[in-house]
């Protein structure tokens, strides 16, 4: 793997949010994620502004790890590089964005969830991909049967992630961190409760260490 899959696998959890005022949310949400030791988001183009909420970001603080999500234009990923994203999320496994990326030189995570996905990611020579969506597409058990054919991959599962279930997929070793929302939901960045979020992230690093514990030792 290369530096950026390493910083984000020794994190575990990545949070994938939506900002719905990144004008007024972005920096405060930034100090309490990395308050709460999870210096890392995903910020979704499913609202407006993410390319401003990533540079408010990371001005705010420097040593944020940055970057997009649900990308799906090559816009998308220069107006990432431009605000100084660091990696590129997509929903579904595109070659041209692959390829547009790699020309760039920005790691990307592109959705996959079947065996023709994971196929085009090996020829593309990626190591660490997203699973996505995670719970409705099998889970842990189908990510467990994929991994039979393709062993050479680390696995970002996304979608239908929480407090609940992040323990049981974060105890494969085939898993180099969780996508998920819980953390920074609507409400909680909408009503700024910072402190909830801090919190979770929190609790979240703490679930993660426990369960490599069980195949650490």
């Amino acid at each position: 793997m290369n530096e950026l899959d390493r910083k984000i696998t020794k994190i575990g959890v990545v949070p994938v949010v939506r900002l719905n005022h990144p004008e007024r949310d972005a920096v405060a949400l930034a100090e309490a994620l990395c308050e709460g030791g999870v210096p890392i988001a995903e910020i979704t183009f499913r609202a407006a502004g993410a390319d401003t909420a990533i540079q408010r970001m990371k001005e705010a603080c420097p040593d944020m790890i940055l970057g997009a999500g649900t990308v799906t234009t090559r816009d998308h990923i220069d107006m990432v590089i431009g605000a100084g994203g660091q990696f590129i999320v997509t929903p579904g496994y595109d070659q041209d964005l692959v390829d547009y990326a790699k020309k760039k030189k920005i790691p990307i995570y592109p959705g996959c969830s079947t065996a023709t996905d994971y196929h085009a990611a090996l020829k593309s020579g990626l190591e660490l991909i997203k699973f996505f969506p995670a719970e409705q597409s099998g889970g842990l058990a189908k990510i467990k049967a994929l991994s039979a054919p393709f062993p050479m991959f680390r696995i970002m599962p996304t979608g239908g992630i929480s407090l609940k279930n992040l323990g049981d997929y974060m105890k494969s070793p085939l898993i180099a961190a969780c996508g998920g929302s819980y953390m920074v939901t609507s409400d909680l960045i909408d009503n700024q409760k910072w402190d909830e979020i801090k919190e979770l992230c929190i609790k979240s690093r703490k679930v993660v260490r426990e369960a490599r514990e069980t195949w650490q030792k």
